[in-house]
């Protein structure tokens, strides 16, 4: 059997099966779950020896804006004084200060969230969010086998999404029953898409991919949705809380460009650049370049008909590097690039190269925010990087000769 020299090097790839990879993760998962109780024990003093820590996770700052919501002065949301003095009702006391600026079409989905007491609102949408993006993941790799949940367990953007109290499992959920149903059912995609416009950055190249790959339907239907939910929410919170939201994100690069959000958690190559000390003079043309390269990538990709997982992976990929903001929770979206990148192997198998650029995607997504606030280094972006290797190798126009075998990095 011919062996390609993307296969090399090959003995890793034929020791790492399936249920070593199922394993490896499980006991990952274990590991990370564990740590994850220990910080929260600690940041809340109930360590030995440790005194409380005023922090607060991101969800304070969603509940706040819909407890204001709520109230009937949702403008407020984007009014900073207004908006801290609503989180710290549910904030230990002392705590910073969490930014909110979502446009007003979140407030939509956490005006309701914040009629439940904190406590269930919290916890009820980090697993109704999770179970969600379980089902979808399930969808995509496309089989009963069970030892794909290990895997997904083990990827620590889990773990920080429900430190923070982040909405990353939602916005995987959607973008991964966008991408399952783009094909058979282009509305109910173009519908899920544009649910997605809460972040409405991570559909930067979207369009590029609809448009390349003929799926105007999809495309119209995205674009209908978010016209009709920027509709309701100004027939709902009003015209001035639009305004107040765009007077607020005007003021949003005084935030991310100035070191208020810690770039050690950033992943996009804007934040990777300014951790290594270039002036945002210098990180925002990089990441131009970067944001111009992907769509390139995507352009290219999704002009071929072939390989529809891979170009999945592709967008995803390049999505992540396209976006001046991503945060260490964000990299759910390359959960659902894997995931699709598996169901594609489950006929021909990983190359052993590619197996150790997915692994790459663990390790360094383990390690990004140490790596970043102890030494600088900026390993953020490697790992959207690394998928997108994957993707690029698979859409390439040359013979995959060697099948390893599949494992279940999804």
């Amino acid at each position: 059997m011919h062996v390609s020299r993307f296969s090399v090097p090959r003995r890793l790839g034929d020791w790492l099966s399936a249920p070593r990879a199922a394993a490896i993760g499980q006991a990952a998962a274990l590991a990370q779950a564990t740590l994850l109780v220990l910080l929260a024990l600690f940041q809340h003093g109930l360590l030995p020896g440790t005194a409380e820590s005023p922090t607060a996770s991101d969800f304070v700052s969603f509940y706040a804006a819909g407890k204001l919501a709520l109230a009937g002065t949702p403008a407020l949301a984007y009014d900073q004084a207004a908006h801290y003095a609503m989180e710290q009702h549910f904030a230990p006391a002392g705590a910073p200060y969490q930014f909110f600026f979502y446009p007003p079409v979140f407030l939509l989905l956490f005006a309701p969230i914040a009629a439940l007491p904190y406590g269930v609102a919290f916890f009820g949408f980090e697993a109704a969010t999770f179970a969600a993006f379980l089902w979808v993941a399930r969808r995509i790799v496309g089989t009963a086998d069970r030892t794909w949940i290990g895997a997904v367990l083990a990827f620590p953007a889990i773990f920080w999404t429900i430190g923070l109290g982040q909405n990353a499992f939602l916005t995987a959920a959607l973008f991964g029953g966008f991408t399952l149903a783009l094909r058979e059912r282009p509305g109910v995609a173009g519908g899920l898409l544009g649910l997605v416009c809460y972040k409405p950055h991570f559909g930067l190249l979207v369009p590029i991919a609809l448009l390349c790959g003929g799926h105007w339907r999809a495309f119209f239907a995205a674009g209908a949705t978010v016209v009709g939910l920027v509709g309701l929410s100004a027939g709902l919170f009003g015209v001035e809380t639009w305004r107040a939201y765009l007077l607020a994100f005007a003021e949003a690069d005084s935030v991310y460009a100035t070191g208020r959000i810690d770039y050690a958690g950033m992943i996009s190559v804007f934040g990777a650049a300014r951790l290594m000390g270039f002036a945002p003079s210098v990180a925002y043309p990089v990441q131009i370049c970067a944001s111009l390269i992907a769509a390139g990538l995507v352009v290219w990709g999704w002009r071929r008909t072939e390989a529809f997982p891979a170009r999945v992976a592709l967008l995803l990929a390049a999505t992540m590097l396209a976006v001046p903001m991503a945060i260490l929770y964000d990299k759910m979206l390359l959960l659902v690039a894997m995931a699709w990148l598996a169901r594609q192997a489950r006929t021909d198998g990983f190359s052993g190269r590619e197996k150790i650029l997915l692994i790459s995607v663990y390790l360094t997504s383990l390690l990004d925010y140490a790596a970043g606030a102890a030494w600088a280094v900026p390993l953020g972006p490697a790992a959207s990087l690394a998928v997108l290797a994957v993707a690029v190798h698979r859409l390439s126009p040359r013979p995959r000769t060697i099948r390893v075998g599949a494992v279940a990095a999804a």
